[in-house]
C-alpha cells in the first residue's frame, strides 16, 4: 500500500511519523516551525489531530468528565484539556501547505464525521484512528469508506475490538489497514510495551503493523523496528521548554533525529536473509584457517599432524582435507610456512 509517495511494508524503509498533537501550544508559528523541524529531523510524515472540544466531548464538570487517573492531566475536565490541546481547523490549510513545501506527507486523526468531511477537502493520503476511538465503529466505517489507508492504534483495545475494527474496514472494501501496537499510558512504562505483540498482530490479522510510542526516548521504537514494525509514530515537539499537555513524552529535534538515525541504522543491520558474503568479506577470507606445512620437510617424508596443521591464514587446502592427506608422502622438499596443496603430495 502507498501513503503519499511512500510504499508501506515489505522491504521498504520504516514510515516514520512525527505526531504534532498539542505541541504547537496554541501558536500557529510554533506549529509551522515544528513541521519544518520534523522534516530536518528525518520524519517521513507529520500527523495532525482534527477535532474541537465540542466534537470530542461536552463541557461538563461532573465526576464522569473530570480526569482523575494518575495522568499528567489530572484535575482538568476533558473539555478543558481538549480546549487547550486542539489544533484550530482554520490552521489546517496552512499546515498542509507547509508540509507539502517541506516534502512531508501530512494527514490527520479525525474524531468525528465532520472532521472526516473537512479533511477530505485536503485529499489526505491516509487516516489515523486514535487508540480511544477504536471502539467508535461508526467513525471507523465512515472513515474507511473514503478509500484511504487506515492506520489504527490499538492502545485500549482487546483482541475482539481489533478484529471488529479491521473487519469494519474490510466490509466497506478497504483492505489497506495498518495496526499500531500502542500503550495508552502517558508516558508509557517500558514493561507495558509488550512489543512481541507486533509480529503477532501481523500474523493474526493479515495487515501491516507498526508502533505508536508513548515511552520516553528512542529505545522502544528502535526495538519495534526489529520486530517488523513498518510504521513508527512518535510525538514531536520543537522545544520541551514551551511545555504543553504532551511535552513530557514527546521527542525534541535532537532526540527525534537520534530516533530516525537509530531506526535507519537498525534497518541496515537487519538487512535481508542472506548467506552470501560481500566482496570485502571475501577478501578477508585470507585470514581464515587452512592447511600449512609447519616444519621443514624432505621429499618422501610422511605427512603427519606434527608437520601439517590447520592454521591461519587461508592460502592452503581447506581444513576438511586434513584426514584425507594424513599419511601421504611429500613429493619434494617443502619449507615451513608453505601452504599445503594436493600437487605437493604423492
Amino acid at each position: 500500500m502507498k501513503i503519499g509517495n511512500k510504499t508501506i511494508g515489505g522491504k521498504n524503509p520504516c514510515f516514520i511519523i512525527a505526531e504534532l498533537s498539542a505541541n504547537h501550544n496554541g501558536n500557529l508559528d510554533i506549529a509551522i516551525e515544528t513541521i519544518k523541524a520534523a522534516k530536518k529531523s528525518g520524519a517521513d510524515a507529520v500527523k495532525l489531530q482534527t477535532y474541537t472540544p465540542d466534537t470530542i466531548t461536552i463541557d461538563c464538570d461532573n465526576e464522569y468528565f473530570r480526569i482523575d487517573g494518575g495522568t499528567l492531566w489530572d484535575g482538568k475536565t476533558l473539555h478543558e484539556l481538549y480546549r487547550e490541546a486542539y489544533t484550530p481547523w482554520d490552521w489546517h490549510k496552512k499546515l498542509f501547505e507547509i508540509a507539502g513545501e517541506e516534502g512531508l506527507i501530512c494527514f490527520s486523526s479525525p474524531f468525528d464525521f465532520t472532521a472526516v468531511d473537512f479533511l477530505e477537502e485536503f485529499n489526505v493520503p491516509a487516516y489515523k484512528i486514535a487508540s480511544f476511538e477504536i471502539q467508535d465503529i461508526p467513525l471507523i466505517e465512515y472513515t474507511a469508506s473514503k478509500g484511504k489507508p487506515m492506520i489504527i492504534s490499538t492502545g485500549i483495545a482487546e483482541k475482539e475490538d481489533i478484529k471488529l475494527a479491521v473487519d469494519t474496514c474490510r466490509e466497506v472494501g478497504n483492505n489497506d489497514v495498518i495496526l499500531l501496537k500502542c500503550t495508552s499510558s502517558y508516558p508509557a512504562p517500558l514493561e507495558l510495551a509488550n512489543l512481541n505483540t507486533i509480529p503477532d498482530l501481523k500474523k493474526e490479522f493479515g495487515v501491516e503493523v507498526g508502533f505508536s510510542d508513548h515511552t520516553f526516548g528512542a529505545l522502544a521504537p528502535t526495538v519495534a523496528t526489529t520486530l517488523g514494525a513498518k510504521v513508527i509514530e512518535k510525538h514531536f515537539i520543537l522545544d520541551k521548554k514551551i511545555g504543553g499537555p504532551d511535552a513530557d513524552f514527546s521527542l525534541d529535534v535532537r532526540e527525534f533525529t537520534t530516533l530516525v538515525n537509530q531506526i535507519r541504522d537498525t534497518e541496515k543491520l537487519l538487512g535481508k536473509v542472506s548467506y552470501d558474503i560481500s566482496e570485502k568479506v571475501k577478501r578477508n577470507k585470507k585470514f581464515t584457517r587452512s592447511l600449512f606445512v609447519v616444519k621443514d620437510v624432505k621429499r618422501g617424508e610422511i605427512l603427519t599432524e606434527e608437520n601439517v596443521r590447520s592454521i591461519r591464514p587461508g592460502y592452503g587446502l581447506h581444513p576438511k582435507y586434513l584426514k584425507e592427506v594424513l599419511g601421504k608422502a611429500f613429493k619434494r622438499d617443502i619449507a615451513l610456512g608453505t601452504p599445503l596443496e594436493f600437487n605437493q603430495l604423492g
